[in-house]
């Protein structure tokens, strides 16, 4: 069945409604009062110049899947498929389930408007009826503040604009105004006005830049975590309502900045190694802390020896795990372009971060702002999978962190571009995992792989357009010569569809999720849907 774009567009808002209500709703808990379409089966695609399996047909499979061979993947998928159905299982079927499981995960009531949450969920099918474990994580430390505090800080660290805060301010029920706004802040407005009547008067604050903003040190964040736990109640008698009359929100009708603002503390870090700022946020006997700890036994934590096969993508992504060794291999972490954090916990929305950052998440902006660039369209997407190329697409530009000509190498995109050209890897040995020619099933590493033959006939790998560059970026001529962009039109008759970071996370994600390709993630940053996912 065709969805129309109207239609795909409201499901969206369905989604986005319920993860921002309820992230809002939370968020406003710890402000004010004084006591907060997933298949019922993994996927199974074939991997390139294998035999068909009976799997890869459209026929649904009935009970877990079972690996048909010793493949890492194949394992993994029997692990997935494992803690899915345990997922499902869990799921509540009823609203006083979603209710009880709530109080009983999180150590809470649920917020004022929740029954009325549920309801409009339920009707529109939504499936991660009792799944909050994002936004409760985002706010966990909050409750360690003074509620005085964080309405202070919200209301008033759009103040200074070079810091790149925005503020929307809801006052009875209505957006009343927006400060230092950007096309984020004007974006995210579009969708809080569908839901905004069942808002408390609340000041939100923004990040309107690219890169995630809290970093909190270790030993701080222990303690409000612990703090945390220690305020965790249900009293029988708590009211289901807004605190009203709260001091500290800003003063709408009046630009004049109070006497006793809050100091946010950011700290200016363009172009500087983030891993510097970064560790701080880490355990002491972590791998990014402890120098004395081998790559090797850092790996073994999220990597298969097979293949190098990631094993465990929440610490392949971790910087205190994998930090020491990927902070010269991606721009963010070795040059990034708009670094102002702050050690302070600040109540700051944000679209991504990487694990050690603080920041609030909400569902990105692009995802609702329907770029055609980045929406998926089935009428573009016509082929099956049997019927696709047997290839790898990639387009993009030259984002990811401020390049010179003496750090250009050291940028993500820049050593995809270059890993996926035949000439640059033409005198290159890789290892592989290859099945043993004498024990069908069996795989091992093939260390002396030639790829260039291979990225020249099933890679389409290649830059549209320089930019971040200093002082400009003439230095890329020599090397890389650019592509034509291509539509999803085009990319969609590829088989798989990369997707990596560009100066944050990339937008074309759900795309990719959505078509009838297998999209490859590569990525150090977290999104709001990953909990999901």
């Amino acid at each position: 069945m065709t969805i129309s774009k109207p239609r795909k567009r409201f499901i969206f808002l369905v989604i986005a409604f319920c993860a921002l209500f309820a992230i809002v709703a939370n968020f406003f808990v710890f402000l004010g009062l004084t006591g907060a379409d997933i298949q019922s089966q993994l996927s199974r695609i074939p991997l390139p110049r294998l035999t068909r399996k009976p799997w890869h047909s459209d026929e649904k499979i009935e009970g877990p899947y079972e690996p048909r061979d010793a493949h890492p993947i194949s394992l993994l998928m029997a692990e997935a498929d494992k803690k899915w159905a345990a997922y499902e299982i869990s799921r509540s079927t009823t609203f006083r389930q979603t209710v009880s499981k709530y109080r009983r995960k999180y150590g809470r009531h649920p917020p004022p408007g929740f029954k009325e949450w549920y309801e409009f969920a339920r009707k529109k099918n939504v499936h991660n009826i009792d799944d909050f474990d994002q936004i409760m994580d985002d706010l966990r430390p909050f409750w360690a503040i003074e509620p005085k505090a964080l309405r202070n800080l919200a209301a008033n660290m759009w103040r200074d604009d070079k810091n790149g805060v925005a503020g929307i301010h809801i006052r009875d029920k209505k957006i009343v105004k927006m400060t230092n706004k950007s096309w984020r802040s004007e974006t995210l407005v579009t969708l809080i006005e569908k839901f905004v009547e069942h808002l408390p008067d609340l000041d939100i604050a923004m990040n309107r830049l690219d890169q995630p903003r809290v970093v909190v040190p270790w030993d701080d964040m222990q303690k409000h975590l612990t703090k945390e736990l220690e305020t965790r109640r249900t009293p029988p008698n708590s009211k289901a309502e807004w605190s009203t009359g709260l001091s500290d929100l800003l003063n709408v009708t009046s630009d004049e900045e109070p006497s006793d603002k809050e100091d946010p503390e950011w700290f200016a870090a363009h172009g500087k190694q983030y891993m510097e700022t970064a560790k701080i946020a880490c355990p002491p006997e972590s791998h990014a802390r402890n120098e004395a700890m081998p790559k090797v036994d850092a790996e073994a934590t999220y990597k298969n020896p097979l293949g190098g096969i990631v094993t465990n993508f929440n610490l392949s992504s971790d910087l205190c795990t994998a930090g020491p060794e990927i902070q010269d291999l991606h721009g963010f972490l070795y040059s990034g372009s708009t670094i102002i954090p702050t050690k302070r916990l600040v109540p700051i929305f944000g679209e991504c971060k990487v694990n050690i950052n603080s920041d609030i998440l909400f569902p990105a902006n692009m995802y609702w702002k329907h770029d055609e660039r980045y929406d998926y369209d089935e009428k573009h997407d016509n082929f099956a999978w049997e019927y696709k190329q047997d290839s790898m697409i990639w387009r993009g530009v030259t984002s990811g962190g401020t390049q010179t000509q003496d750090n250009w190498k050291k940028m993500h995109r820049q050593r995809l571009v270059q890993l996926v050209n035949s000439t640059e890897m033409r005198d290159r040995d890789v290892r592989i995992l290859t099945e043993q020619p004498e024990q069908e099933g069996v795989f091992e590493n093939l260390r002396h792989w030639h790829p260039a033959d291979f990225a020249a006939n099933y890679t389409d790998v290649g830059f549209t357009e320089t930019m971040s560059c200093i002082p400009d970026c003439s230095f890329y001529e020599p090397v890389f010569s650019m592509k034509p962009p291509s539509a999803f039109a085009e990319q969609f008759k590829q088989k798989f569809l990369v997707d990596v970071d560009g100066h944050s996370f990339s937008g074309r994600w759900h795309a990719f999720l959505e078509s009838k390709s297998l999209g490859i993630k590569a990525t150090i940053f977290r999104e709001w849907h990953d909990s999901r996912l």
